[in-house]
Protein backbone atom coordinates (compact mmCIF):
# COMPACT_ATOMS: atom_id res chain seq x y z
CA UNK A 1 0.00 0.00 0.00
CA UNK A 2 1.01 3.37 -1.06
CA UNK A 3 -0.61 4.84 2.62
CA UNK A 4 0.31 4.56 6.34
CA UNK A 5 -2.16 5.27 9.05
CA UNK A 6 -1.17 6.64 12.03
CA UNK A 7 -2.51 8.02 15.44
CA UNK A 8 -2.40 11.34 17.34
CA UNK A 9 -2.29 10.50 21.10
CA UNK A 10 -6.03 10.64 21.50
CA UNK A 11 -6.42 8.35 19.21
CA UNK A 12 -7.23 10.29 16.00
CA UNK A 13 -6.53 8.19 12.48
CA UNK A 14 -4.51 10.00 10.36
CA UNK A 15 -3.43 9.17 6.81
CA UNK A 16 -0.32 9.47 5.43
CA UNK A 17 1.76 8.41 2.10
CA UNK A 18 4.11 5.97 2.80
CA UNK A 19 7.58 7.33 3.54
CA UNK A 20 6.15 10.28 5.59
CA UNK A 21 8.20 12.11 8.60
CA UNK A 22 7.27 13.53 11.68
CA UNK A 23 7.39 17.03 10.12
CA UNK A 24 4.97 15.61 7.36
CA UNK A 25 2.16 14.80 10.21
CA UNK A 26 3.04 17.97 12.22
CA UNK A 27 1.95 20.26 9.38
CA UNK A 28 -0.81 17.42 8.63
CA UNK A 29 -2.01 17.77 12.29
CA UNK A 30 -1.98 21.84 11.87
CA UNK A 31 0.42 24.45 10.18
CA UNK A 32 1.13 25.85 13.31
CA UNK A 33 2.00 22.62 14.76
CA UNK A 34 4.06 22.31 12.00
CA UNK A 35 5.88 25.68 12.03
CA UNK A 36 6.83 25.18 16.15
CA UNK A 37 8.01 21.84 16.10
CA UNK A 38 10.73 20.96 17.92
CA UNK A 39 10.98 17.12 18.52
CA UNK A 40 8.93 13.74 18.55
CA UNK A 41 7.48 11.13 20.40
CA UNK A 42 6.83 8.19 18.31
CA UNK A 43 5.44 5.11 20.37
CA UNK A 44 6.47 6.61 23.20
CA UNK A 45 9.75 6.91 22.44
CA UNK A 46 12.18 10.38 21.86
CA UNK A 47 13.10 10.71 17.81
CA UNK A 48 14.74 13.05 15.57
CA UNK A 49 12.24 14.71 13.40
CA UNK A 50 13.32 12.97 10.20
CA UNK A 51 12.15 9.50 11.21
CA UNK A 52 10.04 7.36 8.69
CA UNK A 53 6.17 6.77 10.46
CA UNK A 54 5.27 3.31 10.07
CA UNK A 55 1.76 1.71 10.00
CA UNK A 56 0.11 2.04 13.66
CA UNK A 57 2.67 4.44 15.00
CA UNK A 58 1.03 6.98 17.77
CA UNK A 59 3.05 9.78 16.97
CA UNK A 60 2.99 12.96 19.55
CA UNK A 61 4.70 16.40 18.19
CA UNK A 62 6.62 18.38 20.86
CA UNK A 63 6.57 21.93 20.13
CA UNK A 64 8.14 25.38 21.55
CA UNK A 65 7.18 29.20 21.08
CA UNK A 66 10.58 29.64 19.39
CA UNK A 67 10.88 27.10 17.39
CA UNK A 68 10.82 27.63 13.54
CA UNK A 69 10.73 25.42 10.38
CA UNK A 70 14.72 24.24 9.42
CA UNK A 71 15.85 24.61 5.49
CA UNK A 72 17.09 21.33 6.52
CA UNK A 73 13.53 19.38 6.63
CA UNK A 74 12.56 20.07 2.98
CA UNK A 75 15.08 17.41 2.43
CA UNK A 76 13.41 14.43 3.82
CA UNK A 77 9.31 15.78 3.92
CA UNK A 78 7.63 14.27 1.30
CA UNK A 79 3.69 15.64 1.43
CA UNK A 80 3.11 18.79 -0.86
CA UNK A 81 1.62 20.93 2.28
CA UNK A 82 4.58 20.44 4.62
CA UNK A 83 6.77 21.36 1.67
CA UNK A 84 4.64 24.71 0.87
CA UNK A 85 4.64 25.76 4.06
CA UNK A 86 8.42 25.39 4.89
CA UNK A 87 9.20 27.43 1.44
CA UNK A 88 6.86 29.87 2.01
CA UNK A 89 8.32 30.49 5.56
CA UNK A 90 11.75 30.64 4.30
CA UNK A 91 11.12 32.78 1.47
CA UNK A 92 9.30 35.18 4.04
CA UNK A 93 12.21 35.01 6.20
CA UNK A 94 15.25 35.73 3.38
CA UNK A 95 12.59 39.02 2.87
CA UNK A 96 12.67 39.97 5.66
CA UNK A 97 16.04 39.60 6.86
CA UNK A 98 17.44 40.62 3.29
CA UNK A 99 15.95 43.52 3.79
CA UNK A 100 17.38 43.93 7.45
CA UNK A 101 21.02 43.63 6.18
CA UNK A 102 19.90 45.92 3.12
CA UNK A 103 19.25 48.86 5.45
CA UNK A 104 22.47 48.14 7.52
CA UNK A 105 24.65 48.02 3.84
CA UNK A 106 22.85 51.41 2.83
CA UNK A 107 23.56 53.22 6.35
CA UNK A 108 27.68 51.87 5.63
CA UNK A 109 27.10 53.53 2.29
CA UNK A 110 25.83 56.99 3.58
CA UNK A 111 27.97 56.96 6.41
CA UNK A 112 30.96 56.90 3.67
CA UNK A 113 29.51 59.55 1.67
CA UNK A 114 28.80 61.76 4.40
CA UNK A 115 25.22 61.75 4.41
CA UNK A 116 22.90 61.45 7.59
CA UNK A 117 20.32 58.98 7.04
CA UNK A 118 18.04 61.21 9.29
CA UNK A 119 17.89 64.00 6.31
CA UNK A 120 16.44 61.11 3.64
CA UNK A 121 13.00 61.83 3.88
CA UNK A 122 9.85 59.93 2.69
CA UNK A 123 9.42 62.36 -0.78
CA UNK A 124 13.36 61.08 -1.45
CA UNK A 125 12.47 57.90 -0.97
CA UNK A 126 9.05 58.15 -3.17
CA UNK A 127 10.82 59.71 -6.16
CA UNK A 128 14.28 56.55 -5.72
CA UNK A 129 11.01 54.06 -5.53
CA UNK A 130 9.73 55.49 -8.65
CA UNK A 131 12.94 56.22 -10.53
CA UNK A 132 14.05 52.25 -10.32
CA UNK A 133 10.61 50.75 -10.60
CA UNK A 134 10.68 49.47 -7.44
CA UNK A 135 7.05 48.65 -5.37
CA UNK A 136 8.47 49.53 -2.22
CA UNK A 137 10.90 51.09 -0.07
CA UNK A 138 11.29 47.34 1.55
CA UNK A 139 12.12 46.05 -2.09
CA UNK A 140 15.01 48.22 -2.25
CA UNK A 141 16.50 47.62 1.02
CA UNK A 142 15.65 43.61 0.03
CA UNK A 143 17.57 44.09 -3.72
CA UNK A 144 20.75 45.83 -1.50
CA UNK A 145 20.62 42.90 1.08
CA UNK A 146 20.17 40.04 -2.28
CA UNK A 147 23.49 41.62 -4.26
CA UNK A 148 21.31 43.31 -6.78
CA UNK A 149 21.74 46.44 -6.11
CA UNK A 150 24.52 48.31 -4.92
CA UNK A 151 23.80 50.51 -1.45
CA UNK A 152 26.85 53.06 -2.52
CA UNK A 153 24.41 53.49 -5.79
CA UNK A 154 21.24 53.70 -3.74
CA UNK A 155 22.99 55.86 -1.45
CA UNK A 156 23.58 58.83 -4.14
CA UNK A 157 20.06 58.75 -5.44
CA UNK A 158 18.81 59.38 -2.85
CA UNK A 159 21.23 62.54 -1.85
CA UNK A 160 20.01 63.57 -5.18
CA UNK A 161 23.59 65.57 -5.47
CA UNK A 162 23.93 66.64 -1.87
CA UNK A 163 26.27 63.79 -0.94
CA UNK A 164 30.11 64.59 -0.51
CA UNK A 165 32.32 65.04 -3.15
CA UNK A 166 34.81 62.66 -1.95
CA UNK A 167 34.20 58.88 -0.63
CA UNK A 168 35.29 57.75 3.01
CA UNK A 169 36.17 54.71 3.79
CA UNK A 170 33.18 52.61 5.28
CA UNK A 171 33.65 51.20 8.62
CA UNK A 172 33.39 47.69 8.61
CA UNK A 173 30.14 45.93 8.48
CA UNK A 174 29.50 43.84 11.84
CA UNK A 175 28.64 40.55 11.70
CA UNK A 176 26.44 39.47 14.47
CA UNK A 177 25.89 35.89 13.67
CA UNK A 178 22.18 36.59 13.76
CA UNK A 179 21.25 37.45 10.60
CA UNK A 180 19.92 34.32 9.38
CA UNK A 181 19.06 33.48 5.58
CA UNK A 182 20.61 37.17 4.53
CA UNK A 183 24.59 36.49 5.71
CA UNK A 184 25.77 32.92 4.28
CA UNK A 185 29.04 31.55 5.75
CA UNK A 186 31.27 29.97 3.15
CA UNK A 187 31.31 26.01 3.12
CA UNK A 188 34.80 26.36 1.53
CA UNK A 189 36.46 27.96 4.41
CA UNK A 190 33.65 28.05 7.48
CA UNK A 191 34.94 31.14 8.70
CA UNK A 192 34.12 30.95 12.68
CA UNK A 193 34.48 33.90 15.29
CA UNK A 194 38.19 35.12 15.38
CA UNK A 195 38.81 34.38 11.79
CA UNK A 196 40.12 37.94 10.04
CA UNK A 197 37.13 37.81 7.31
CA UNK A 198 36.30 38.86 4.23
CA UNK A 199 32.67 39.69 3.12
CA UNK A 200 31.47 39.48 -0.84
CA UNK A 201 27.69 40.04 -2.05
CA UNK A 202 26.99 37.58 -4.38
CA UNK A 203 23.65 38.31 -6.39
CA UNK A 204 20.36 36.96 -5.29
CA UNK A 205 22.36 35.06 -2.37
CA UNK A 206 23.11 38.18 -0.56
CA UNK A 207 26.37 38.40 1.45
CA UNK A 208 29.12 35.23 1.93
CA UNK A 209 31.96 35.13 4.41
CA UNK A 210 34.52 33.77 3.89
CA UNK A 211 37.88 34.00 5.55
CA UNK A 212 40.98 36.25 4.26
CA UNK A 213 43.46 33.07 3.80
CA UNK A 214 40.00 31.12 2.13
CA UNK A 215 41.51 29.13 -1.05
CA UNK A 216 38.66 29.32 -2.95
CA UNK A 217 38.80 33.48 -2.60
CA UNK A 218 42.49 32.92 -3.65
CA UNK A 219 42.09 31.28 -6.72
CA UNK A 220 38.61 33.53 -7.85
CA UNK A 221 38.61 36.72 -9.74
CA UNK A 222 37.02 39.06 -7.22
CA UNK A 223 34.73 42.10 -8.47
CA UNK A 224 36.24 44.40 -6.19
CA UNK A 225 33.46 46.55 -5.92
CA UNK A 226 31.06 43.21 -4.73
CA UNK A 227 33.63 43.41 -1.34
CA UNK A 228 32.71 44.37 1.78
CA UNK A 229 34.90 45.17 4.92
CA UNK A 230 33.48 42.89 7.27
CA UNK A 231 34.47 41.98 11.46
CA UNK A 232 32.90 40.17 14.03
CA UNK A 233 30.69 41.44 16.61
CA UNK A 234 32.44 41.06 20.25
CA UNK A 235 29.17 39.18 21.48
CA UNK A 236 28.30 36.25 19.86
CA UNK A 237 25.93 33.78 21.37
CA UNK A 238 25.83 31.08 18.36
CA UNK A 239 27.83 27.95 17.48
CA UNK A 240 29.34 27.34 14.10
CA UNK A 241 30.38 24.45 12.21
CA UNK A 242 34.09 23.41 11.69
CA UNK A 243 35.81 20.74 10.34
CA UNK A 244 38.85 19.13 11.52
CA UNK A 245 41.19 15.99 11.04
CA UNK A 246 42.95 13.23 13.37
CA UNK A 247 45.57 11.23 12.41
CA UNK A 248 45.33 8.57 15.34
CA UNK A 249 47.01 5.07 15.96
CA UNK A 250 44.80 2.43 15.47
CA UNK A 251 44.04 1.66 18.96
CA UNK A 252 40.83 0.02 20.61
CA UNK A 253 38.72 2.53 22.22
CA UNK A 254 40.64 5.76 20.68
CA UNK A 255 37.38 6.98 18.69
CA UNK A 256 35.42 6.72 22.16
CA UNK A 257 38.45 8.55 24.19
CA UNK A 258 38.45 11.50 21.55
CA UNK A 259 34.34 11.90 21.47
CA UNK A 260 34.77 11.72 25.00
CA UNK A 261 37.31 15.03 24.73
CA UNK A 262 34.99 16.67 22.69
CA UNK A 263 32.12 16.73 24.59
CA UNK A 264 34.32 17.83 27.46
CA UNK A 265 35.73 20.69 25.79
CA UNK A 266 31.79 21.86 25.19
CA UNK A 267 32.07 20.86 21.40
CA UNK A 268 29.05 19.17 19.57
CA UNK A 269 30.04 16.49 16.85
CA UNK A 270 28.22 17.15 14.03
CA UNK A 271 29.53 14.82 11.63
CA UNK A 272 32.37 11.65 11.82
CA UNK A 273 34.07 9.94 8.24
CA UNK A 274 36.89 7.60 9.09
CA UNK A 275 39.23 6.47 6.68
CA UNK A 276 42.63 4.19 6.36
CA UNK A 277 43.89 1.04 7.15
CA UNK A 278 46.93 -0.96 8.83
CA UNK A 279 48.51 1.21 12.07
CA UNK A 280 46.54 4.47 11.34
CA UNK A 281 43.16 5.90 10.75
CA UNK A 282 42.64 9.22 9.55
CA UNK A 283 39.04 10.76 11.44
CA UNK A 284 37.24 13.62 9.93
CA UNK A 285 34.99 15.27 12.04
CA UNK A 286 32.54 18.16 11.85
CA UNK A 287 32.28 20.02 15.18
CA UNK A 288 30.46 23.26 16.44
CA UNK A 289 32.56 25.90 18.18
CA UNK A 290 31.45 29.20 19.65
CA UNK A 291 34.91 30.52 18.22
CA UNK A 292 38.25 30.56 17.44
CA UNK A 293 39.48 30.10 20.98
CA UNK A 294 37.17 27.40 21.66
CA UNK A 295 38.17 25.78 18.76
CA UNK A 296 42.05 25.83 20.23
CA UNK A 297 40.70 24.67 23.67
CA UNK A 298 39.33 21.98 21.99
CA UNK A 299 42.59 20.90 19.60
CA UNK A 300 44.79 21.01 23.08
CA UNK A 301 42.36 18.83 24.84
CA UNK A 302 42.85 16.18 21.50
CA UNK A 303 46.22 16.42 21.55
CA UNK A 304 46.96 15.09 25.01
CA UNK A 305 45.77 12.20 23.75
CA UNK A 306 48.67 9.84 23.40
CA UNK A 307 47.21 7.82 20.19
CA UNK A 308 46.51 11.32 18.46
CA UNK A 309 49.51 11.67 15.83
CA UNK A 310 48.43 14.80 14.42
CA UNK A 311 45.60 17.45 14.09
CA UNK A 312 44.76 20.00 11.79
CA UNK A 313 41.96 22.56 10.74
CA UNK A 314 40.40 21.65 7.25
CA UNK A 315 39.69 24.33 4.56
CA UNK A 316 38.75 23.78 0.73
Amino acid sequence: PDEIYVFTPKGKILVLPKGATAVDFAYSVHTDIGSRCLSVRINGELKPLRSQLRNGDTVEILTAPYAKPNPAWLEYVITGKARTHIRHYLKTMQYEQSAQLGERLLNQAMAALRIDPDSIDESKWERVIRATGAKSKQDILTDIGLGRRLGIVVAKRLANGEAASSEEKPSPLVIRGSEGMAVEFAKCCSPIPGDPILGFIKKGQGLVIHTHDCPVIRKTRVDPSKCLDVEWDSEIARQFDVSIRLEVRNQRGVLARVAAEIAAAGSNIENISMEGEGSYTTINFTLQVGNRMHLAQVMRALRKITDVVRISRVKA
